[in-house]
This record gives C-alpha cells, structure tokens and sequence, in this order.
C-alpha cells in the first residue's frame, strides 16, 4: 500500500480484563447496571496505609489463557495484556495463521511496568543478596514486555511499539495503533493498554503525594467523579485491546466491524509534574487536535466518556478543558466516568474506556457516572448520574488525561461504509 495514502481504521475485535469481569459483555452489563467492581485491596498489604481499596481482577488465573510455565515468567501486567490480546484477536475472528505476520503489529499502553515484581525483588536483594533475585526479572518487568509478550505469543512480527504516558498510554496506544494502520503500516494493528501495579510500592508512592482517595466506608462508594465531596482516584488494575484493521483488509476477510477510529489528538499541559493545567487548556488543545484529526465539528460529538478520575483537580480541569473546546455543545453533551465504577487502571484506563465507548456505539446506551450525589458548582456538565441514559449515539470522544501534563483524545464512530 502506497504509505502516502491514509486509509481508514476499524475495530474488528475488543478483549477486556477489568475489575468487573474478563469479557467485553461481562464488563459492559455490570457498567449499565451502575455496579462496582471496588473493593478492600488483597493483593498488597495496607496496614501502613490510609488508602485501603482498589479495583482489582479477582480471581484471575494467567494459565487459563497461556501456557502456565510461560505465565510464571510475566509480571501481571503482561499477564493481563496477553489476556486480553487472546480475546480480542477471537473476538475479530482472526485467523493468524492465515494471515502476514509481518503485517500484524502491536501498540501497548502502559505506564508503570512491573511495580509489584520490583518490590518483590527488591526485598530479595535487600534481604538474600542480588544473586538470589529472580533470573526473570529485567525481563519480568520492563515496559515494553506486555507488547514483547503479546507479538511473541501471538507471533506478530509487524510494527510494535510502547506508548508510556502514564494515565494517557491506553488511549495513546489506541491511537497510534490506528495511524500506523491508516497511513499503511500495517494491516492489523492490536491497539490498547494494560496496568497491574497494585503493590506497596505503588501504595506508598501515591499514598505520599495524597492522589488516593481515603473514603473510609462502603468501598464501592468511594470513587466519585465530578462530586463535590470526591477525594481522590482508586487504584485499579486491567488490560483492553482492540483489534484494529485496514477497512480493505476487513471487508476482504467479511469481519464484523464494530466501529472505526476517526481522530485522535495529544498534546502536553508543560505545566506540573502532576498537577493538570488549572484552566484546562492542555485537555482542551488535545480535545480540538483530534477533531481537527476526525474532520468533524463539537455538534458531532454524541457522548464523552470522561477521563473523570475523582480527583478534585483533575475533575476541574476536565469540565474546563471540554467547556473550552467544544463551547456551548459541552453543556449539550452526556459525559459519564467509567472509573467511578472500577477506578482507575492508569496505563490501562483508557484502552477499557474505549471498549465501554464503543459498546455504547453498538447499544446505544450510555452508563452511569455512579455515586455523584452532591453537585459541584464548577462542575456543571452532564455527568449522565447515577442511571444510564438510552441514545442513540454515533461519534464518542474518549478523554485521558495523564501525570505530567500528557493528554490524549480519541474519537470513534459508528461504521458506516
């Protein structure tokens, strides 16, 4: 294909592990019915800590989905990735083995690698020495090993690559997968993120800088987006991938086309280490990039599934940022937050808001933000509270806003030929 000319994009497959389930329909009914999949944290210690609760993946076992021997040598993160690359590619009806490998990529989000598998090395080598460390850790826990695992297992040969944007990669990872497709790089691109970083480490380093949410009661209450008595993000954990695919390539092998990505935009608040940009400009200049990238107006836009972490800055800055690029239309809007159901999964969060994005397209049923019970003057958009909304809707745009000031936007749509 001529790389001068850009084709377009579409989803063909959607793999999700999430705190509310290890399927796309699992995860999406439990999102219409408001439930929560938060709760008391049992994957790492919390005694020391006053933030006790997380989303975490209950129950997953790594060897229902890859060889056991292999598994044991994967962080969980990879784990998750894998999982979710194996559900997707059977989602999209791919056959690989029919199929160019060298045309079969990966582009994976994830922001902090293998957290829990340092800790634990960490405490060998403090404890037993260096030499006593796992002879799998390096491996175990860079980065780049969940798309290294899923190229690997999945023997994709094609264009691979890690975005590390922290709470932006999954969206990020959403995106460049779709430009590597559509300016002719590869014919299928799996595109998403994955996170797994629930550890004392992690506990201690957001505990310290007092991002966590400290909601002492019902846990499933505690993640609060756009309330006016939110206190903080809830850590959670996951992977999504979708299958994206050439519109020739798809139709030449009759796959079922859930959506196509239209847009995507990203830019750089240059303005705190973790703090957004206080009048949201850094979102709004990523929210007007990827319409500018999808060719279409703020009246276009149907529903914003919400970056919408709970935190009282990152809220602010949010309703800002979409007030200021879409104008008047963003009080017109239904915007809602997947975290206030399953928390935020960081470098995983928004590769599983665009699966609930897209199943939104396909139902035409937006879900809930949940527990949003006392307004916030600031924050005076529609958040779609506490029930989902039937619409019909066409054009999502999925906001992700990440530490360091990095913001990414993607837009999908309704597939139309």
């Amino acid at each position: 294909m001529n790389a001068n000319r850009r084709g377009r994009a579409v989803v063909t497959g959607m793999g999700a592990v999430t705190p509310l389930g290890e399927s796309v329909d699992e995860f999406w009914a439990a999102l219409v019915r408001g439930e929560s999949g938060i709760g008391e944290i049992t994957l790492a210690d919390t005694t020391r800590f006053p933030s006790k609760i997380a989303g975490e993946v209950s129950g997953f076992d790594a060897g229902t989905y890859m060889d056991r021997r292999d598994s044991r040598r994967m962080a969980r993160f990879s784990q998750l990735a894998v999982a979710a690359a194996g559900l997707a590619i059977e989602d999209a009806g791919l056959d690989l083995s029919s199929l160019d490998r060298d045309r079969l990529g990966v582009v994976m989000g994830n922001g902090n690698g293998g957290f829990p598998t340092t800790e634990e090395n960490a405490r060998v080598l403090v404890s037993r020495g260096g030499m006593r460390m796992s002879p799998h850790f390096i491996p175990m826990v860079l980065p780049n090993m969940a798309a290294a695992n899923v190229s690997r297992i999945f023997g994709l040969r094609g264009y691979t690559s890690t975005i590390i944007t922290a709470c932006a990669a999954g969206t990020q990872g959403i995106g460049e997968a779709a430009e590597v497709v559509r300016r002719g790089a590869a014919d299928v691109a799996l595109g998403g993120g994955c996170e797994a970083g629930i550890c004392e480490l992690g506990l201690g380093g957001f505990n310290i800088i007092r991002a966590l949410s400290r909601f002492q009661g019902d846990p499933a209450k505690a993640s609060r987006p756009f309330d006016a008595n939110r206190d903080g993000f809830v850590p959670a954990e996951g992977a999504a991938l979708l299958v994206i695919e050439r519109l020739e390539h798809a139709l030449d092998r009759g796959a079922n086309i859930l959506a196509e990505v239209i847009g995507q935009g990203v830019s750089s608040d240059a303005f705190h280490a973790v703090q957004p940009d206080e009048d949201g400009s850094g979102a709004a200049r990523a929210i007007r990039a990827a319409l500018a990238d999808a060719g279409i107006g703020p009246g276009e836009i149907d529903y914003i599934n919400a970056h919408g972490t709970s935190t009282p800055l990152n809220d602010l800055a949010e309703t800002l940022g979409v007030k200021a690029a879409l104008g008047e239309r963003a009080y017109e809007t239904p915007m809602s937050s997947t975290k206030s159901m399953i928390g935020h999964a960081l470098g995983g969060a928004g590769a599983i808001e665009a699966v609930a994005s897209i199943k939104t397209i396909l139902e035409n049923e937006i879900h809930p933000t949940i527990n949003y019970e006392t307004p916030d003057p600031e924050c005076d958009l529609d958040y779609v509270p506490n029930e989902p909304r039937k619409r019909r809707v066409d054009t999502v745009m999925s906001n992700s806003f990440g530490f360091g000031g990095q913001n990414a936007c993607v837009i999908l749509r309704r597939f139309d030929e």
